[in-house]
Order: C-alpha cells, then structure tokens, then sequence
C-alpha cells in the first residue's frame, strides 16, 4: 500500500525533530552494547540515549566537586 501524501508530510515533520547521530564499532563490540541494552529491555537507540545522558551527568557532578 502505497503512502499517501500526507503521511509522507507527517512523516518528513517527524523525522525533522531529530539530528541523526552514527558511530562506528567493532562488530563484537557492537553485539555485546546490543545484547546489554536488550537484557535491559531497551532498543539500541535507547540505550545509547540513556547512557550519553548518565555520563553527562555525572561528569557534570564530577567537575562542580
């Protein structure tokens, strides 16, 4: 079924919302991040999320000791 057009104008608004972030890893390395964010019932997206917000904020209690 094709798209109509406005939910390719939704769609193209949605994905306006976010900047798109890529990093690179070794393929065993990337496999053990996938598997630890699955055991934490979290997508890769949201693992690298929570651990980018996590390491903001402790560095950011880090330099105000």
């Amino acid at each position: 079924m094709a798209q109509t057009d406005a939910q390719v104008r939704a769609a193209k608004k949605y994905r306006e919302k976010f900047e798109f972030l890529q990093t690179r890893l070794p393929a065993e390395e990337k496999a053990i991040v996938t598997a630890h964010a699955e055991a934490m019932g979290e997508s890769l997206n949201a693992f690298v999320r929570r651990a980018i917000a996590e390491a903001i904020e402790r560095d950011r209690k880090e330099k105000q000791e």
